[in-house]
């Protein structure tokens, strides 16, 4: 036995012999933890068959995926701003079917957005209402005629039951559906049959332990939504109900007789012209943009408009004398170019708030309605690639039509011959500061930070910060407008024009008119995760409730109109 072991002893006494050993084994090891992850990466890989993730496009842009299945896409990539808590949005796994097939669902037209009780039977009730989103069910889903059939996405690696949520309540529509693991599927009326819940198996990608439907096999949500969100017809946005204008044929220049007609042809008729409005007219399909002709500012009863389509029971057309209007996905393109002042201006104007008082909104909304950029007192990289091409200039080059501040200091105010300032309600104002500085400027901090300690820190330093900001804009600044981001929101048009007049631009009414069609922008958070509880404490509303009586003093000292109504404690 001693033998063996000194031939061994002497074989690795040798310097080469141990090298190449040691490496051998080395590569051995490796193998063998490649080889063991392999096969746990063949357990998870479901059945997508190990794809690669595939982001966004249009839903109309279908393509074969490599199992013969369609899927739809969106036009962009929905990048992830925040990785939100773990959190359980999707259904508890239930034994046994939630139900049969609805047996009258070819009576109503296809709709089965009213046979969604039966899911929730055996359901927790705290199940129901979780992340602003009711679970109602498994849907049957068919590639040819799809049960939800708005805008869908799909990613392969990253879906998560609220990703998908978030998108859909962001374009306003009732219902988001998971399919496949991995797709999203948005809509208003849920146009398929039940199915039993086992057959909504697959695991979501993004998200271990949450269910995202199955093989043609959606699971669908009802999105309560906590804003006013649009009500949409597939990717149209409802308007309402309008009063004929007087010169319809300048008004909305293209029309058309529609045999049988619906809003989804009158859609698609002027989507094809590539004109924003779809108006349906009885068995008439008007399209045009808002005009001063047709402004959309007067907006009738919709009971006015309550004429049934010829083929379609549950929707409206309108008549000679009310219209009912849709705004298609064509693009406005009246207020899209932007450029740098022609000559370098001698003024320096501010646009001053406190963060979170909507100073990005503002840009966006000066920039549509003037055709000028706008610069910034900081430089941020995110701002530049959304479109803010004057985020780069030094902030004294006199090419930007204002520049964006948050500065409050008597120095930094002087520097400004005048000033349009910002004020929103501090409470809203400092939820939307402390979810962009957790979650980024669409994003959301977390519940580990609203429940931490970072929220009380955070309105100890910052509400007196809201108030001090107005105050001394009002104390130090030369020539100021003020403009209430509530007031804004409900005015836009005329507000957006008070804002130009004072920026010394004149006002062309038609970019007026194209931007409240294109007033959100890029930056605008959709209302399903608001917070289900009141983070501010009865200590932190008293001590903001008497800065926001300081505020209105000061506005009323300088004879300006206070804060509004819902900013004062009396008010709430």
């Amino acid at each position: 036995m001693a033998r063996p072991l000194l031939k061994i002893q002497r074989y690795f006494r040798r310097k080469p012999v141990r090298f190449f050993s040691f490496i051998l084994l080395y590569l051995t090891a490796g193998s063998l933890v490649f080889l063991h992850s392999g096969f746990v990466g063949d357990n998870s890989t479901g059945a997508n068959g190990g794809r690669d993730p595939l982001v966004a496009s249009e839903m109309g842009n279908r393509v074969p995926s490599s199992n013969g299945r369609r899927v739809g896409m969106m036009g962009r990539v929905f990048k992830e701003n925040r990785r939100p808590t773990p959190r359980r949005y999707g259904p508890p796994w239930m034994k046994g079917a939630a139900g049969k097939d609805s047996h009258d669902w070819r009576a109503r037209g296809g709709d089965y957005t009213s046979s969604w009780n039966r899911a929730l039977k055996g359901r927790k009730a705290k199940d129901l209402d979780e992340g602003r989103a009711n679970y109602i069910g498994c849907y049957i889903d068919n590639t040819a005629k799809r049960a939800l059939r708005g805008v869908s996405f799909f990613d392969y690696k990253k879906m998560t039951v609220f990703r998908c949520q978030d998108n859909c309540a962001e374009r306003g529509y009732l219902y988001s559906g998971l399919e496949f693991g991995a797709e999203c599927y948005c809509g208003h009326k849920i146009q398929a049959p039940n199915a039993s819940e086992s057959e909504c198996n697959m695991e979501c990608k993004g998200e271990k332990g949450n269910l995202c439907g199955g093989a043609n096999r959606l699971s669908i949500y009802r999105l309560e939504l906590g804003q006013e969100s649009a009500r949409r017809y597939g990717s149209a946005i409802f308007k309402g109900c309008f009063h004929r204008p007087d010169n319809i044929t300048l008004a909305l220049p293209i029309s058309a007789v529609i045999q049988n007609m619906s809003v989804e042809k009158c859609v698609d008729f002027c989507t094809e012209k590539e004109l924003s409005l779809a108006v349906l007219a009885g068995d008439r399909c008007l399209c045009g943009f808002p005009t001063p002709h047709f402004s959309l500012h007067e907006m009738e009863d919709e009971e006015m408009c309550l004429h049934r389509c010829h083929s379609e029971e549950f929707e409206s057309c309108g008549n000679d004398k009310y219209f009912v209007v849709y705004q298609t996905q064509v693009q406005d393109n009246r207020c899209m170019d932007r450029h740098f002042l022609p000559t370098r201006s001698k003024q320096l104007m501010a646009l001053a708030s406190f963060p979170g008082a909507g100073n990005t909104w503002a840009r966006h909304l000066i920039e549509l309605a003037t055709g000028f950029y706008t610069g910034s007192y900081y430089f941020d990289g995110s701002l530049y690639n959304k479109g803010f091409k004057g985020e780069r200039d030094h902030w004294r080059s006199g090419r930007n039509v204002c520049i964006k501040t948050h500065e409050s200091g008597k120095k930094e105010i002087e520097a400004f011959d005048a000033s349009i300032v910002m004020i929103r309600n501090p409470y809203k104002a400092l939820m939307a500061e402390f979810n962009r500085k957790y979650g980024g400027h669409i994003g959301f901090a977390s519940q580990a930070h609203w429940r931490g300690k970072e929220w009380p820190e955070f309105v100890k330093n910052y509400a007196p910060w809201w108030a001090s900001h107005t105050l001394d804009w009002l104390r130090y600044g030369r020539n100021v407008h003020v403009v209430h981001f509530e007031e804004l929101k409900r005015e836009l048009f005329s507000k957006l024009k008070d804002m130009v007049l004072f920026l010394g631009l004149e006002v062309a009414e038609d970019r007026l008119l194209c931007v409240e069609g294109q007033k959100d922008g890029n930056f605008k958070r959709s209302g399903l995760r608001k917070l289900e509880y009141d983070p501010y404490t009865p200590e932190m509303r008293a001590s903001i409730d008497e800065l926001v009586m300081t505020v209105d003093a000061a506005l009323k000292k300088r004879n300006m109109a206070g804060v509004p109504k819902e900013y004062r404690p009396t008010s709430r």
